[in-house]
């Protein structure tokens, strides 16, 4: 299972290929993440260096070098704050702050936070958002993964580099 495919930037290259040539500045824009699909059922490890918990609202706050894991999905910050279900123990969402970084397999993506609704299957995440695969990337404000359908959305003046292999 991928986040990132090379579809992704293969899609775009077309596209500029048959307008232009040039890298693409736009408001919004959609890309399709492949066939990566979201396992709910995996377990979610979570290393930190500090963990603060609060049965009262039921949240639980790792805080130093949190990395969490749920099957090939990886996510690292300074922060993160655990929001459990209400009616039973699984987890609702993850809130991640400091220098988030989103892996996938080879596939990558920063930002200054990002959060992580385990039910819907979204993660948006935010603040000079960082998309790289191999010599390709894109940069938004933000950008909206729908883990359910493989898609996402990238917003606030994207821009694209594209690396076509040509030189």
């Amino acid at each position: 299972m991928r986040l990132l495919t090379v579809n992704i930037f293969r899609h775009l290259v077309l596209c500029i290929a048959l307008l232009c040539s040039a890298p693409v500045l736009a408001q919004g824009t959609n890309v399709s993440f492949g066939t990566f699909t979201q396992d709910t059922t995996a377990p979610v490890e979570v290393t930190s260096d500090n963990l603060s918990v609060d049965q009262t609202t039921g949240t639980a706050v790792f805080e130093g070098n949190v990395l969490i894991g749920q099957g090939e999905l990886r996510l690292s910050a300074q922060k993160v704050e655990v929001i459990y279900r209400a009616e039973s123990a699984g987890i609702a969402k993850l809130v991640a702050s400091g220098g988030v970084t989103l892996v996938s397999g080879a596939d990558a993506a920063e930002a200054a936070g990002a959060d992580y609704d385990i039910d819907s299957g979204t993660i948006v995440m935010s603040g000079d958002v960082l998309l790289t695969q191999g010599p390709s990337a894109l940069t938004a404000q933000k950008m909206t993964i729908n883990l359910k359908d493989g898609t996402a959305n990238m917003s606030g003046r994207v821009k694209t580099i594209l690396q076509t292999g040509k030189n």
